[in-house]
């Protein structure tokens, strides 16, 4: 019976430890395959840098190249290693950093060592060591300037560390110079390797995703914008009744931490050549400047989302009506300009498809300033108050903002030299001037688009600074 009753505990405890280990196991495939299915680049970036690495492993495979290498011939192994990165720009930063710090520090530690030995046996370990000091004081230093660190790090730090080992090993290996000839040669191939894989074989461009994030940052607060107002100005039964996805509510989010990847990318994208439509010189800082902008858009939409959440407490109905419309409009119409905006500067053209939109949101603001200077009501309750208040407030910021951001955008299309393209007719104006076409029933109006082409010099607006005097009107 006693042991019976412990092979039961053991089976039992076997099946658990199985279904734990199959539960695990089943976990981390699901995990695995979302990990590959999200960016699919990821499986082939893993796939280039095997390809690479065992590439340069024939230096020590085969023997003829090892006889002209030696032991050396590791550290193109290393190198890969080290080296190559996700993008064909950090890819490129990285191995250039390498093989430039090597080759001046490899050239120093061979003066260096010659300097120190015509001190004598004596002297020279002590010049040796004040020229280890010097370099690696000066340039530990050199790292803390925020423009270095940021795009020669390490370059410095491969620096150091390739100075020290020639000049240092060099006291006790006679052959320094064919030491450091053989460390930079392979340090070279493999950095080579790493270059070529990255860029010939499904190559990934920092530049190419820096410009897409952009565009999606765009894209997103355009979403929130434009679905803002309903969301807000619901009745208490619109709000139980609603069944309606939000997601579009909560993609701005990942706008607020998304500048240290803008950063980063706009790094390793001044590294690259010219690809594609990005140029070499292609002004990446604006970029930066653009994402500062959509960065300052997305705190006051993270302000408005949290008085979306509290809508429904904390603003007067009374209020709230008095103000919907011109909110409403303001918001939709920064909404629409956002996204067509976003739509151009993902095709890299520049046409005026965004300022129909501004124009339409800043007369919206001016009434909504215009009812806010007036009074809400006579008999004021400043509680009441405040929450519409609070949230008019926010949206005259955005529309501030949406413009500022559209005109960073067309000055980096003017710098970029996006190409351009003449407005047409949109498909809501269409829908709308094809229904008076129905009711006007006017031989001269049967067609449904017409495209007005104005060649005198329009007039001086703020939705027009920064054009030529040819534009398309939108009718």
């Amino acid at each position: 019976m006693m042991g019976s009753a412990s092979n039961e505990k053991i089976g039992v405890l076997l099946a658990s430890l199985t279904a734990r280990f199959t539960g695990k196991v089943c976990e981390i495939a699901d995990r695995t395959k979302k990990l590959g299915q999200d960016d699919p680049r990821r499986i082939t970036h893993s796939l280039k840098v095997g390809f690479a690495l065992t590439l340069v492993s024939l230096f020590y495979y085969y023997q003829p190249l090892y006889n002209s290498f030696g032991a050396s011939a590791m550290w193109a192994v290393m190198t890969v290693i080290v080296v190559f990165e996700f993008s064909v720009g950090a890819t490129l930063g990285k191995g250039l950093n390498r093989g430039l710090a090597t080759l001046v520090a490899g050239a120093l530690g061979i003066g260096a060592h010659h300097l120190a030995s015509l001190s004598g046996h004596i002297g020279e370990p002590i010049l040796l060591g004040i020229f280890v000091f010097l370099q690696a004081a000066t340039s530990t230093f050199i790292r803390f300037f925020p423009k270095i660190k940021a795009r020669y790090d390490y370059g410095l730090l491969i620096f150091i560390l390739t100075f020290s080992l020639i000049s240092v090993s060099g006291f006790r290996d006679d052959e320094v110079l064919e030491l450091a000839h053989k460390r930079i040669s392979t340090i070279f191939i493999g950095g080579s390797a790493c270059v070529i894989v990255s860029i010939l074989v499904f190559p990934v461009w920092a530049g190419e995703d820096l410009h897409n994030l952009i565009a999606a940052n765009i894209e997103k607060l355009g979403n929130f914008l434009e679905g803002f107002g309903g969301e807000y100005f619901k009745t208490l039964e619109d709000i139980a009744e609603s069944k309606d996805d939000k997601a579009f509510l909560l993609g701005y989010k990942s706008v607020l931490n998304s500048k240290s990847s803008e950063e980063s990318l706009a790094n390793f994208a001044r590294w690259e050549p010219g690809h594609g439509r990005f140029s070499f010189r292609h002004p990446w800082t604006q970029y930066l400047k653009v994402g500062a902008l959509i960065q300052q858009c997305s705190y006051r939409i993270e302000a408005l989302h949290g008085r979306l959440i509290t809508a429904d407490i904390q603003a007067s109905p009374e209020i709230r009506n008095r103000i919907e419309e011109s909110c409403t409009k303001l918001s939709l119409e920064s909404g629409k300009a956002l996204k067509a905006l976003a739509s151009d500067f993902r095709t890299m053209t520049k046409s005026p498809s965004a300022d129909p939109h501004i124009a339409n949101a800043k007369a919206a603001a001016k009434s909504l300033k215009s009812l806010l200077k007036s009074g809400l009501r006579e008999d004021i309750d400043l509680l009441e108050v405040v929450p519409a208040a609070t949230v008019a407030s926010l949206l005259l910021d955005v529309v501030n903002c949406t413009e500022k951001i559209v005109e960073s955008v067309y000055e980096l299309g003017s710098l970029a030299n996006f190409e351009t393209v003449e407005a047409t007719v949109s498909p809501e104006k269409s829908h709308e001037l094809g229904k008076i076409c129905r009711d006007k029933k006017s031989p001269m109006m049967d067609c449904p688009h017409v495209v007005i082409k104005i060649t005198e010099s329009p007039p001086v607006l703020p939705v027009n600074i920064g054009k030529t005097s040819q534009q398309i009107l939108e009718v």
